[in-house]
C-alpha cells in the first residue's frame, strides 16, 4: 500500500484514471537497472526518480568532466573529478528519498552481468559504445528482460523496446536491427563529431516513458518498432522492425558457452580489485573484542534502521573520498550499509584511489545482521 506521503507526493498520477493508486503501487514495488549515467542516463534515471520506481540500479566507472555538464544536466561544476554513481546517487536520493538508489561503480562486463541483470525486471541502455549495447541485448535476450534502447548521433536519436512480448508475437532485439557491430575503424564517439546538448535529455525522457509504461501496463510499448527523432526538424519517423531468424542463436543451453563463443573474455577481464567479506555471524565473534576493529556505515545519514552494537564512524558513501582521513588503517575496518552493495562500492573507491588494504565488507548488510540477531533470539527463546 502507499503511505500518505507517498499518495501526497504522486498525486498527480494517480489523479489520471488510466494509472491510478494502482499504477503507483506497480512502480513503487518495481526495479529498474539504468547501464550509463550520462547524457541519456541522467535524464533516465532523474524522471524515474521523480516518478517513484522503487528500485533503481546504475552502473558507471567514469568520472564528471568539464565536457558532460553541456548534456548532463544531473551534475554541476563542483562535481568536476568524482564519481559520477556517488554524485547521482546522492542527488537523486535528495530529489525523492521514498525510493531506493543502489549505485554499482564498475564497468559492465561478461563476469558481472548476469548477476546484475538478474536482479532486476527492466534493464535499460544509456550507453555509448557497441559493446556494451550487444552484451545488454544478447543477455537480456536469454534472461527474458526487456531492454530499453535509446542513443543519440550529432541531432539525431533513436528509442526502442527490446525483448518485449506484445501478445503472441515473439519479441524483436536489436540484432534484428542490427546484426553485427559496425567495424571499430567506423566507429566516432560523440567526443569526436559532437552532440546537440538537448538531445539526450529528449531521448532519455522517451526511455523513462517506456519504461513506466512497461511497469503499469498503459499505453502501447514500442517493441518491434524504432522510434526515430530529428531534432533540427522535430520530425518523427517510426519503423517497423521484424524479427530476424538470426536471434534464435542467442538462445544457447548455457548462458557460459554463449559468452565464451561471442564475447572476448580477455578484453572484458575485471579489475584486480578483490573484495573481503565477512559475515553476521563472523561480525558477531568480533564484537567481543571491539578494539581490534572499526565499524564504518556508509548509509545516508539517518537512514533507517539504527544498530546500537554496530554505531561507529558514518560516513555516507557520497562523501567518501572526502573523509577517507577518518578511517583507520591500523585496525580491520568493517563497512557496511543497508544490503552490502554501497559498502562494496566505497571499500572499491578507497582501495583503489588512497590504497587502504584493510577494508571488510558486511555481507547482507544491516538487513543480513538483523536476520541474524532475530535468529539468535528465537533459538534462545526456544532453550
Amino acid at each position: 500500500m502507499l503511505n500518505e506521503k507517498e499518495l501526497n507526493k504522486y498525486n498527480r498520477h494517480i489523479l489520471l484514471k488510466e494509472f491510478g493508486e494502482a499504477g503507483q503501487l506497480k512502480l513503487k514495488q518495481s526495479k529498474v537497472l539504468v547501464i550509463g549515467a550520462g547524457g541519456l542516463g541522467c535524464p533516465v534515471l532523474q524522471y524515474l526518480t521523480a516518478a517513484g520506481v522503487g528500485n533503481i540500479g546504475i552502473v558507471d566507472f567514469d568520472t564528471v568532466a568539464e565536457s558532460n555538464l553541456q548534456r548532463q544536466v544531473l551534475y554541476c561544476e563542483d562535481d568536476i573529478g568524482k564519481s559520477k554513481i556517488i554524485v547521482a546517487a546522492d542527488k537523486l536520493h535528495k530529489q525523492n528519498s521514498l525510493i531506493n538508489i543502489i549505485p554499482y561503480n564498475i564497468k559492465l562486463n561478461t563476469f558481472n552481468a548476469e548477476k546484475l541483470f538478474n536482479e532486476y525486471q527492466i534493464i535499460v541502455d544509456c550507453t555509448d559504445n557497441f559493446s556494451s549495447r550487444y552484451l545488454i541485448n544478447d543477455l537480456c535476450a536469454i534472461l527474458g528482460k526487456p531492454m530499453v534502447y535509446g542513443s543519440v548521433h550529432k541531432f539525431q536519436g533513436q528509442v526502442s523496446v527490446f525483448n518485449f512480448k506484445i501478445r503472441d508475437k515473439k519479441p524483436t532485439t536489436y540484432r534484428c536491427l542490427f546484426p553485427n557491430p559496425p567495424e571499430s575503424a567506423n566507429l566516432m564517439s560523440c567526443s569526436e563529431i559532437g552532440v546537440l546538448g538537448v538531445l539526450p535529455g529528449i531521448i532519455g525522457i522517451m526511455q523513462a516513458t517506456e519504461v513506466i509504461k512497461i511497469i503499469t501496463c498503459i499505453g502501447e510499448v514500442l517493441s518491434g518498432k524504432l522510434l526515430c527523432f530529428d531534432a533540427l526538424t522535430m520530425q518523427t519517423t517510426m519503423i517497423e522492425i521484424e524479427r530476424s531468424s538470426d536471434v534464435e542463436n542467442i538462445t544457447p543451453s548455457t548462458l557460459e558457452e554463449f559468452i565464451n563463443k561471442n564475447y572476448d573474455l580477455e578484453n572484458n577481464c575485471s579489475s584486480s580489485f578483490k573484495l573481503k567479506e565477512i559475515t553476521a555471524g563472523e561480525l558477531h565473534e568480533l564484537l567481543t573484542d571491539k578494539n581490534n576493529i572499526q565499524l564504518l556505515d556508509v548509509r545516508y545519514l539517518n537512514e533507517p534502521p539504527f544498530i546500537d552494537e554496530l554505531t561507529d564512524l558514518q560516513i555516507p558513501l557520497h562523501e567518501i573520498e572526502n573523509n577517507h582521513f577518518k578511517i583507520s588503517r591500523d585496525k580491520e575496518v568493517i563497512v557496511y550499509c543497508k544490503k552490502g552493495i554501497r559498502s562494496a562500492v566505497a571499500i572499491e573507491i578507497l582501495t583503489n584511489k588512497f590504497q587502504f588494504t584493510n577494508l571488510i565488507n558486511l555481507k547482507g548488510g544491516v538487513d543480513e545482521w538483523i536476520r541474524f540477531k532475530n535468529k539468535i533470539s528465537k533459538l534462545k527463546e526456544l532453550l
